[in-house]
Order: C-alpha cells, then sequence, then structure tokens
C-alpha cells in the first residue's frame, strides 16, 4: 500500500478531527446558553411504564446536560468535505484527490447521514422543549422510508442484489429479497444507537467502527468511502474529546440517527460492490451494538412470555450499572470488546 493512499485518508481524519475541537466551543456556548437539555428528568420504557432503575442511576445528569452532541460529529465532517472540494476545485493540482464527495462511491451515505442528522435534530429539539421528542413509531417509520430509498438505489441503479460471505467463493444471491434485506439491517442497527446511555461510551464504539470500516474500503481500494469514514472517525474522536466523563454534551438522536444509517450504508459499499464482506462482518464489528439490541430483545421477551426480567435494566450497559459497576467501567471495557471485535472483524474481512 502506498504512502500517498494512506495519506489521502489521514489527512481528512486529522482536518476533520481539528475542525470539531474549533467548532465545539461554539456549539458548547449555543447549547448552554439556550439550555438545550431535557427540561425534566425521567425516561419511559419501550413498554410505557417509567424507567425507575434508569431514572435512579440517571436523573441527575438528564437535567443541565445538553443534547445535540451529534452537531458536533456530523458538522465536522460537512466541513471537511466542504473545505477538501473547495481546495480541489480551486487547487485541482493540488487538493483534487482529497476531495472524498464522489457520486461513485460517497453521495449515498453522505446524503443518508445528513438526513440522520436533520430528523435526529428535529427530535432533540421537541425533546429540550419538553414535547417528548418524535414518537418510536414516527422515527422507526422515518428509518423504514431511508432504509427504502437506499435500498431501491442499490438494487436499480448499482445492480446490488447479493451479499458475500466469509469462506464462500461466490456471493449468495437474494433478488429482490435484497430490499427488505437491506431494511432490516437499517432497523436493526439504528436500535442500536440506545448505546448512547454513559458517557463516552457512543462515541467510543461508533469511533472504532468507522475506523474498520475506514481500513477495509482503503485495503479494497475505494479510497472515498475510506476517506469518508475517516472523516467521521475524526468527527467522533472530537466529539470523545468532550464528551469524556463528566460529558459536555450527549450524542443524541441527531448524532447516533446519522451515524447508524450511514454505517448501514458504508457497510453494503464495502460488500459485493468492493469485492468484501462488508455486510458479513458487521455483526462483529459493530458487536458492541448488536449486543445492545439483542439484550433489549431479549428483555421485552422475557417480560412478555415469562413474566420477569432476565436484566436489571435493559440494555446491557445499563445493567451493569445497575449491578454496581461505575460508568467508565463499562464505556472503558465496551471499548476493549469494541476493538477486538473490530480487529476480528476486519481480519475476516480482508481474507
Amino acid at each position: 500500500m502506498k504512502t500517498v493512499e494512506i495519506m489521502l485518508v489521514f489527512i481528512p481524519a486529522t482536518i476533520s478531527f481539528l475542525i470539531g475541537i474549533g467548532i465545539t466551543p461554539f456549539i458548547t456556548h449555543i447549547l448552554y446558553a439556550y439550555k438545550m437539555w431535557k427540561p425534566t428528568a425521567g425516561k419511559t420504557a419501550l413498554d410505557g411504564m417509567p424507567a425507575e432503575t434508569f431514572n435512579a442511576l440517571h436523573k441527575e445528569r438528564e437535567v443541565g446536560t445538553p443534547r445535540f452532541g451529534g452537531v458536533v460529529v456530523w458538522g465536522s465532517v460537512l466541513l471537511t468535505a466542504a473545505l477538501l472540494s473547495s481546495l480541489a476545485y480551486i487547487i485541482p493540482d493540488a487538493f483534487g484527490a482529497l476531495a472524498f464527495i464522489s457520486r461513485s462511491q460517497t453521495w449515498v451515505p453522505f446524503v443518508a447521514m445528513l438526513v440522520g442528522a436533520t430528523v435526529g435534530f428535529v427530535d432533540d429539539l421537541l425533546e429540550v422543549r419538553g414535547k417528548k421528542g418524535l414518537r418510536l413509531s414516527v422515527r422507526l417509520g422515518i428509518i423504514t422510508i431511508i432504509s427504502v430509498l437506499c435500498a431501491l438505489w442499490f438494487y436499480y441503479k448499482l445492480g446490488v442484489s447479493s451479499i458475500s460471505f466469509p469462506f464462500l467463493s461466490t456471493p449468495i444471491h437474494l433478488g429482490l429479497w435484497f430490499i427488505p434485506f437491506f431494511m432490516a439491517t437499517m432497523l436493526f442497527i439504528y436500535a442500536g444507537g440506545v448505546i448512547d446511555g454513559i458517557d463516552g461510551l457512543a462515541g467510543g464504539v461508533f469511533s472504532i467502527i468507522f475506523a474498520a470500516y475506514a481500513v477495509i474500503a482503503l485495503f479494497q481500494n475505494q479510497m472515498d468511502i475510506s476517506a469518508f469514514c475517516a472523516a467521521i472517525f475524526g468527527g467522533l474522536l472530537a466529539f470523545l474529546w468532550f464528551n469524556i466523563p463528566p460529558a459536555r454534551f450527549y450524542l443524541s438522536e441527531t448524532g447516533t440517527m446519522a451515524l447508524t444509517v450511514t454505517l448501514t450504508v458504508v457497510a453494503f459499499l464495502t460488500d459485493t460492490l468492493g469485492h468484501g464482506k462488508g455486510v458479513a462482518v458487521l455483526p462483529i464489528i459493530a458487536l458492541p451494538l448488536v449486543v445492545t439490541v439483542l439484550s433489549n430483545i431479549a428483555q421485552m421477551v422475557s417480560k412478555k412470555v415469562f413474566h420477569k426480567k432476565i436484566l436489571r435494566i435493559a440494555p446491557l450497559h445499563h445493567h451493569f450499572e445497575a449491578i454496581g459497576w461505575p460508568p467508565y467501567k463499562v464505556t472503558m471495557r465496551y471499548w476493549v470488546v469494541g476493538v477486538l471485535a473490530a480487529i476480528i472483524g476486519m481480519s475476516i474481512a480482508l481474507l
């Protein structure tokens, strides 16, 4: 691998990180000046009842800590893309290769990120105004629409209808079933966004995931996708700088919705299109998100069928809090697991 190719990924990540660090004081001032946090503490569980254990653990932090932290992440990526595209237009000989927003590779995940960020921003705005945000059914409906549009683009525009798997010489052809499969994948990954529940947890987990896909795309020679993921990684590091306990702000829906829909699109772009296995390794690389969703499902099924909980509180990271783990211990152990899972996933993807 050439040094030039590595620099094409390293530079956007660095610029995004520096921009994120630079814009955070301004964003912080706005968020605190206008008190952009929930007016009252308290969370409702998926069954509609008050989440008593969660509220006991987090009621003091829910009020007084702003939402909208995801603006740092996608704002850094947006500004980085705009800067490098402008420089490439003005001085193409020097900066042309650094512009990573391209129709062939990154338009779809870039637009998906901005749409997710916008919808999430609206949800956060409603939350801080005391209106409890967008209903879960509305958010799931919007994610479904995004997933349908992306799936149709992959199927009809890009001609993708199959998924690659490790140790299989040929991809598995899904035909029209590719569309519902894509939709289910995006909905599942979006559900993992509730991992944004402890200071530093979501920022660290998502940064590891996008760093892994930056490496996978780099080895596939999909340089724009690699640089795009690296820019997200840089923005997440900037966010994490200020989110390490005590968090200055939360990633919240504008961050998690943007990141989860983008991650899904990137996974499919690094699959058969990149002659790789980006989808098959997604459950491995995104293991913390998968465990989060499965723990929620297991808790709901157990309560519905057996009328008892298997966890003190779901998802799993809050269960660890409830049994006495300090939040920083939960966060750092999730980081360790995330790194190990990313290494295993990348190794399989690059076979």
